[in-house]
């Protein structure tokens, strides 16, 4: 397939190049030999009407196109960006707003695990009733009556399953802290863009007289 004319051309259209071994070449269409470089198309009376482009190889098509590929996505990627950075500046106009919203997240967080260690003491404490209960019959659960050992039992599930859901609240505690860390970094630069003053653009020199 032959490039794209800079120009649209008409009829009577006269085509010149040099080809890889020096010659110039004149034809009234495209010439083969030069389809890796550039030609120039003539009018019938020697005015440069526009440029043929090379023909690119399989290979060279198959780089631009990536190259576009990567473009788009360069400027989709850029777009998400200022898209989100105008969600964070809307969300938290100040640093106020961003403390405040860090410190409910918090303090939710945290009596979470209050409430849930509150639990796993009440789960403990029934625990000890119940061995205390299982001493009767010389700590020996296989001499233990059906009610007790299903009591032991269900205990012991729900000491495991309270200690991991403590666990599971630590960790998503630090990444409340980790998330609006690093959203205020992020913050601290939008704001110091919002409020830099926008400079005029520098006029240029006027000519001396």
């Amino acid at each position: 397939m032959w490039g794209g004319l800079v120009v649209q051309l008409g009829a009577q259209s006269i085509y010149t190049c040099v080809d890889a071994k020096g010659r110039r070449l004149t034809a009234d269409r495209p010439i083969a030999e030069c389809t890796d470089r550039e030609q120039r198309v003539l009018s019938s009376g020697g005015l440069v009407k526009g440029k043929l482009a090379p023909t690119l190889t399989a290979e060279e098509q198959a780089a631009a196109e990536l190259k576009a590929q990567k473009a788009v996505e360069e400027r989709n990627r850029q777009a998400e960006e200022k898209r989100i950075n105008r969600a964070l500046l809307n969300r938290y106009p100040n640093r106020a707003a961003h403390d405040k919203e860090r410190d409910t997240a918090a303090a939710t967080a945290d009596n979470v695990i209050v409430a849930a260690n509150k639990r796993l003491i009440t789960l403990q404490e029934d625990r000890k009733r119940l061995d205390v209960e299982l001493e009767f019959f010389q700590g020996d659960i296989a001499k233990a009556p059906v009610k007790l050992k299903r009591q032991i039992d269900d205990n012991t599930r729900n000491i495991e399953a309270q200690k991991r859901f403590i666990l599971d609240k630590q960790a998503e505690r630090k990444r409340i802290d980790t998330r609006y860390d690093q959203e205020l970094i992020k913050l601290n630069q939008l704001w110091a863009q919002r409020e830099a003053p926008v400079r005029p653009p520098a006029s240029a020199p006027s000519a001396s007289r």
